[in-house]
């Protein structure tokens, strides 16, 4: 598949209600989905902005904010750009708003089985797929460290909630001596041809190593045992040349914009 046909199947098949499978409620404003995640984050998405000006994308984006605003759970807000779309304006407004841009990644899409490949792995190092809380919790601590985010439960109590609803997402690590050190995780989307690789996290010491490779590949081949035939990430810098080098490609890139309380 070309550049343009992965894009127009990432933008037809993923920008819909199949991008937030754990969202707890959903509103439309415009064109724009205003998700709401347990743990008080709220969450901006869009298939397009229909051609939209920069006066209406502007009124948007104040009117998603405020609606968000007079939730007092919701403590931060994610509004997620792609550098594809048509949009005058939108990041003066966003920045008139009080969100700030973080780091840009490369949004990436291609066939599952080009990732599906062996890779020899350091002595002790193990793959395995986890589904019990205390295992969930370590590697969600882990990625914490990677991630350079203030440890916390957060993301851990979020995954296990995931977790006790069975909503298809899997859990795969590798270990040393039982500790894990690197993981990632798996989502299916249901309805379409793809499942999502996310949070992907090495810690640097066993980096360079083919370690993220190998739970990359674990969760490809998982992918594919579930008749999914395309895998699409937001990569850091880190791990796009990984996923080029099996065939993956760079379609795009997105900007998450962040607005906390």
């Amino acid at each position: 598949m070309t550049i343009s046909e992965l894009l127009t199947a990432y933008d037809q098949q993923l920008r819909t209600d199949a991008e937030t499978p754990s969202a707890v409620a959903v509103e439309c404003l415009g064109p724009l989905r205003l998700v709401t995640f347990a743990g008080g984050r709220g969450f901006v998405t869009y298939q397009n902005l229909d051609g939209a000006g920069a006066a209406t994308i502007a009124g948007w984006v104040a009117g998603a904010l405020a609606s968000f605003r007079e939730d007092p759970s919701i403590v931060r807000v994610e509004w997620k750009t792609r550098g594809h779309d048509s949009a005058p304006g939108l990041h003066e407004a966003l920045l008139g708003c009080g969100f700030e841009p973080e780091e840009t990644e490369s949004v990436m899409v291609g066939p599952a089985r080009a990732l599906c490949v062996d890779v020899d792995l350091p002595d002790g190092v193990n793959l395995r797929r986890v589904t019990e809380e205390p295992d969930i919790r370590a590697m969600s601590a882990m990625q914490d460290e990677v991630f350079g985010s203030p440890a916390s439960d957060g993301n851990a109590e979020a995954i296990l909630r995931r977790v006790a609803r069975d909503d298809g997402m899997e859990l795969w690590v590798a270990e040393h001596e039982g500790k894990i050190v690197s993981a990632g995780r798996l989502e299916p989307v249901p309805g379409t041809d793809f499942a999502g690789i996310w949070g992907g996290a090495t810690l640097e010491e066993w980096r360079g190593r083919g370690i993220y490779r190998a739970v990359t590949a674990a969760r490809a081949r998982a992918a594919v045992a579930l008749g999914k035939s395309l895998i699409h990430s937001d990569s850091t810098e880190y791990s796009r040349p990984i996923l080029e080098r099996y065939g993956l490609l760079r379609v795009s890139t997105t900007t998450p914009y962040c607005w906390r309380r």
